[in-house]
């Protein structure tokens, strides 16, 4: 019988747990260095927002720098990890921002490279956009 994949075995999960938590600790104060450190530093990193369709880390390090006024402020409302095995992992969260009329939502992927957890691919969206 093959090895079963382990989903949320409670290590890794603390581990990815923690980089979500110093994503969203970087989101909020806009620092930008920190997100950057937190994605995969390749073209092959994918971001999907409201608007924007951006492909490589610079899109994206770019799209981040360029952002007026910084990153927009909110709260978590739901987040579901889910690790597969001790190498990849899922993060979903709706949340509302600050003023905001209407909830979001994001999805990101998540994987262990050697020096550390990176998200790979991410999507942002606000319920009721359609996108």
């Amino acid at each position: 019988m093959a090895n079963e994949l382990q989903i949320n075995d409670p290590q890794t999960l603390a581990e990815v747990e923690a980089a979500f938590d110093a994503y969203e600790a970087a989101l909020m104060a806009n620092d930008l260095d920190a997100l950057d450190a937190l994605f995969w530093q390749s073209p092959l990193t994918v971001r999907i927002g409201p608007g924007q369709n951006l492909y490589g880390i610079e899109a994206i390090q770019a799209f981040r720098a360029a952002r007026p006024g910084g990153s927009p402020q909110r709260s978590l409302l739901k987040v579901v990890i889910t690790t597969f095995g001790s190498d990849f992992a899922t993060a979903n969260a709706e949340f509302q921002r600050v003023g905001g009329a209407v909830p979001g939502r994001q999805s990101q992927t998540w994987a262990r490279f050697g020096d550390g957890w990176r998200v790979v691919s991410a999507h942002v969206s606000m319920l009721g956009e359609g996108h």
